[in-house]
């Protein structure tokens, strides 16, 4: 792929040149042995050295080709770091994330991924965080500054209840924010936006027999996210035997809820990850970083072949001087 292909017809010249040099030594050899007298032809047509004494053309023949190719802006494609993005990550605090089938606990193990996810994500990239359990609350507003997201892990807190949906309608009102207050400033519109929902459990807010079908449930959160174009990304944290003690002596089942999860996730165009384990969040952090922190784009390459270009021209000059005293 080339930026400006219409260059790569100068390459019919470059073959012309080749071609004029090949009949030009044909030329040569052939009015040489114009000469009978063997005596005069030695003192008229000195001994040349061998097929080295060709490189200075070949050289400089080579280095017209090489010069037309970056001429022509050749492009590639290449991972590079996005400059400008909004995540916001949402973790859940319900009571459930106390359960130790993760060890420590999975809440524990949920911070300590989480810091190492805002630490690994490109720098460039706007990150908030928001947490919920009963209602949701947004803890950091999205920036490039990774001290207070951090600080904010650090401090989160277990509470009743589940209310996904909320969670999610923050986590669009924290990016919708924040999209305003930069659009002035840039020229091509808002920033690319993705929500991270890091979930163990069911919703339980609001109530009724299909709490996720609400209002304000996650499922319908979920359908207005994808209609604002910013996909959720759900990562179903916690096994299938975890239990906490509400109740002293009273142990209450809190499975991870793999199904609604994948709903949330497929409504609103995002993906689905699950984690059974401190290591297992931690790949899902790593591999969304790789996902959202870079894009595949078309990028200039023309750099190796200017500097193959102007190699080749040196050494074709240098070579002429060299065997014949002689620009070729």
């Amino acid at each position: 792929m080339f930026a400006d292909p219409l260059w790569l017809l100068l390459l019919v010249v470059v073959a012309a040149l080749a071609v004029g040099y090949v009949l030009l030594l044909r030329r040569r050899r052939r009015d040489t042995v114009r000469f009978t007298n063997l005596e005069l032809l030695d003192r008229v047509a000195p001994k040349r050295p061998g097929w080295y004494r060709h490189l200075p053309a070949a050289a400089l023949i080579g280095a017209l080709a090489v010069l037309t190719v970056a001429l022509a802006g050749p492009m590639a494609e290449a991972r590079v770091p996005r400059n400008r993005a909004t995540v916001v990550l949402v973790i859940d605090v319900s009571l459930s994330m106390q359960a130790t089938d993760v060890q420590p606990s999975r809440l524990a193990a949920a911070q300590a991924a989480a810091k190492a996810f805002a630490d690994q994500l490109t720098p460039g990239i706007n990150l908030g965080l928001v947490s919920f359990a009963g209602t949701a609350a947004v803890l950091v507003s999205p920036t490039v500054d990774r001290e207070p997201i951090k600080r904010a892990v650090d401090g989160l807190k277990l509470s009743e209840s589940t209310a996904t949906g909320e969670a999610i309608f923050a986590a669009m009102q924290s990016v919708e924010t924040f999209s305003q207050a930069i659009a002035g400033a840039a020229a091509d519109g808002p920033p690319p936006a993705r929500i991270v929902l890091m979930s163990d459990g069911k919703q339980t807010v609001p109530g009724g027999v299909m709490p996720e079908e609400e209002p304000r449930g996650s499922f319908t959160a979920a359908r207005a996210a994808a209609t604002a174009r910013i996909p959720v990304s759900t990562i179903s944290f916690g096994t299938d035997y975890g239990s906490i003690e509400i109740n002293p002596g009273e142990r209450t089942p809190v499975a991870v809820d793999d199904a609604s999860m994948r709903q949330i996730a497929d409504l609103s165009g995002g993906q689905f990850f699950t984690a059974a384990s401190e290591d297992e969040l931690r790949q899902v952090y790593a591999e969304l970083g790789e996902q959202i922190g870079y894009e595949v784009r078309r990028v200039d390459t023309s750099r190796p072949w200017l500097a193959g270009g102007a190699l080749l021209l040196v050494a074709g000059v240098g070579s002429g001087l060299a065997l014949g005293r002689r620009f070729p």
